[in-house]
């Protein structure tokens, strides 16, 4: 009789997270937020399994330096509405650059993840910082180049 091989599927506690580093100074926010999605999914591992968190962590930082390409930087806004009569807000990508770094980069890859609860527990993956300073030197971070 033949023995078939089967498709291994890993759990989420049997992937080996690692943590990475990202110097997000002078990149272009789209191309930055995409590879740091794949790697948070784990979609760069040989191990990838689509419906378990299989990816690593990912610490950026320099957010505040992250750029746009042409005239996006002018033009680009984010909006939030409230749910109550005037209750729209809209932001520009130079505004909140300024006032909330993080964010930015947060909502970029926060779009590029599963709108489901693996996405929500894989935000939780990503750490950024607006400066050159952050707390988890304890895990020993590798430097990702994008």
């Amino acid at each position: 009789m033949k023995q078939e091989k089967m498709t291994r599927f890993i759990s989420t506690e049997n992937a080996a997270k690692k943590w990475y580093v990202v110097d997000a100074k002078d990149q272009v926010l789209g191309r930055l937020a995409a590879r740091i999605a794949r790697v948070i999914r784990g979609k760069e591992k040989a191990i990838f399994t689509p419906n378990a968190d299989t990816g690593d962590f990912v610490v950026v930082v320099n957010a505040d330096q992250v750029k746009m390409t042409g005239k996006r930087e002018l033009q680009k806004t984010y909006f939030h509405y409230s749910g109550y009569p005037g209750g729209a807000k809209i932001r520009s990508f130079e505004e909140l650059v300024q006032k909330d770094p993080e964010f930015v980069i947060q909502h970029a890859v926060k779009g590029m993840l599963p709108k489901n609860r693996l996405g929500k527990k894989l935000i939780k993956k990503l750490k950024v910082y607006a400066g050159e300073k952050h707390p988890h030197e304890a895990q020993k971070p590798e430097t990702l180049s994008l």
